[in-house]
């Protein structure tokens, strides 16, 4: 229904009370009071005043949430400065190493600053990490605007053994090989048939090292275990001087102590009475500074302490120098390894591996005080106990810096002889001629039936290697086999008899 209503206003007091005029029983053309036309209005409906009121509602939520927005964007433009600056300098993970303290302390982020300049990286620098076993290396790549990172975290080998079963590395670096229960957990069995690739980064030697005042030269490998386990406990003992010995050792967590105490101690834990560091530097000047001191260190790391030589049964007293630990004659060499898969996801792996294991890698391993694969010649003396023609062959000849060896006694060469034949080659092929001057020498263990066994074995084995130079163009001057002589291990043990199946190279002059 249509209500009549005075608008007259601010005049008229029936306006203003909207005096409704449509109920008289006379229809009403204009205001009784100001004799104003009365207007028709439609009054609003329920719905419409509902309408009305949701408008209104709808409205003023609008205007809050535009005011809102325009906050939240004003905030989030801030916050975006922000994270665009922290952006700017955050690196991309390109790479995740995992490794041994021993590789850890200078090796494994020298050799990822060094690939990430080979890379044409630029800004290229080391810094550390959340945790103090931990290092970032980062570098701008070509073209790239952000860093890149090779990340390092180095808890031990036995730690990044235990990471290869998780997805969180790339490649595991270790100063030990893999144990047979760590590559069954694998399915890999540790060389470069299975599902895990095995290559050797470089070498090094655990030194017993003592006081440099100690008179002391040699030791055999027994006692240095009679030592270190607290059954000798003074120096007179081992025809040194009078007084207490003080035994130094690495914390059980490290790759040193776990390749110590299975190659000298047999399992055997160290004395309580030991003196336990977590970092060899500090070990190595504890035992520097005290005259009765014994510790062992990794070769680099020997500073000024005193190195000793060592023999084990049935072979000579070496001392850890760069040809005995090269050739792994050392009773106290080992090997540095490099772990990854077989088939590897990211394509940053295989080229570091490719990288680690050049000439230019190599370089990095020996600048850091390993030693490295770089084959070169050495004069070295022959012992008064080697056969006649041995003595005669390498009179007038200088040994290169590796042995071959073979896998688990069999008569196909491990990774690390593949490897060594390339570079055997590369060096001949720099020196011109010498490739008509190589001399090849099988040895074996003693476990054949008779000693015309022996030197039939070790005669093959220096003819297979014979027969691999020859598919690469290398023709040996002469190869000959010795059988069982000159034992650089004992045979009484798996690795011992393995350190013995080899086959030796030098170069006439």
């Amino acid at each position: 229904m249509h209500r009549r209503i005075c608008t007259n206003y601010g005049k008229c007091a029936l306006a203003e009370s909207h005096e409704d005029f449509s109920h008289e029983k006379k229809p009403m053309t204009y205001c009784p009071l100001c004799d104003k036309r009365l207007s028709e209005v439609v009054p609003p409906s329920r719905s419409s005043a509902s309408n009305i009121v949701f408008a209104l509602f709808t409205t003023v939520v609008l205007v809050l949430l535009f005011a809102a927005a325009v906050g939240k964007k004003w905030i989030d433009s801030s916050q975006q400065g922000a994270t665009a600056a922290e952006l700017k300098e955050a690196p991309k993970a390109i790479l995740r190493l995992t490794d041994s303290n021993t590789i850890q302390d200078s090796l494994g982020p020298a050799m990822a600053e060094a690939f990430l300049k080979a890379q044409g990286a630029s800004d290229v620098q080391i810094l550390p990490g959340t945790d103090p076993q931990e290092r970032m290396v980062q570098g701008v790549l070509p073209g790239d605007r952000l860093p890149s990172a090779i990340t390092i975290a180095a808890h031990g080998s036995a730690t990044a053994v235990t990471t290869l079963t998780a997805d969180a590395w790339d490649i595991g670096m270790s100063s030990r090989k893999l144990k047979p229960d760590e590559a069954g957990k694998l399915g890999a069995s540790g060389d470069s048939h299975s599902a895990l690739s095995e290559d050797v980064l470089g070498l090094d030697g655990i030194a017993v090292i003592v006081n440099s005042s100690n008179p002391l030269k040699e030791l055999r490998k027994d006692t240095i275990k009679q030592i270190f386990t607290g059954k000798i406990t003074d120096w007179s003992k081992v025809g040194s001087m009078r007084g207490a010995i003080q035994v130094y050792a690495r914390d059980d967590q490290s790759a040193i102590a776990d390749s110590f105490k299975t190659m000298v101690l047999a399992g055997t834990p160290v004395a309580s009475s030991a003196q336990r560091f977590e970092d060899s530097n500090a070990l190595s000047q504890a035992v520097s500074s005290d005259p009765n001191g014994i510790g062992f260190v990794s070769l680099p790391l020997i500073h000024r302490a005193k190195s000793i030589a060592i023999s084990d049964r049935g072979a000579d007293a070496l001392k850890p120098t760069w040809l005995t630990v090269a050739t792994e004659e050392y009773p106290l060499s080992r090997r540095l390894f490099l772990y990854t898969p077989s088939t590897p996801h990211n394509a940053f792996t295989q080229k570091f591996v490719e990288f680690a294991l050049s000439r230019q890698g190599q370089e990095v391993v020996a600048a850091n005080g390993f030693v490295a694969q770089t084959v070169a010649r050495e004069s070295q003396p022959v012992s008064d106990l080697a056969p006649g023609e041995y003595q005669e062959l390498t009179r007038n000849a200088e040994r290169l810096s590796l042995d071959f060896r073979f896998v688990n006694g069999d008569l196909d060469l491990d990774n690390k002889a593949q490897q060594d034949l390339d570079r055997v080659v590369s060096l001949v092929a720099d020196q011109g001629r010498a490739k008509k001057q190589i001399l090849l020498f099988g040895f074996t263990d003693d476990t054949g039936v008779t000693a015309e066994v022996d030197q039939a074995v070790s005669l093959n084995r220096a003819r297979i290697v014979e027969g691999l130079f020859l598919q690469r163009g290398v023709k040996p001057a002469d190869v000959q086999g010795f059988g069982s002589a000159l034992p650089v291990a004992p045979n009484d043990t798996a690795e011992g008899r393995e350190k013995n199946r080899r086959v030796e190279i030098w170069i006439q002059k």
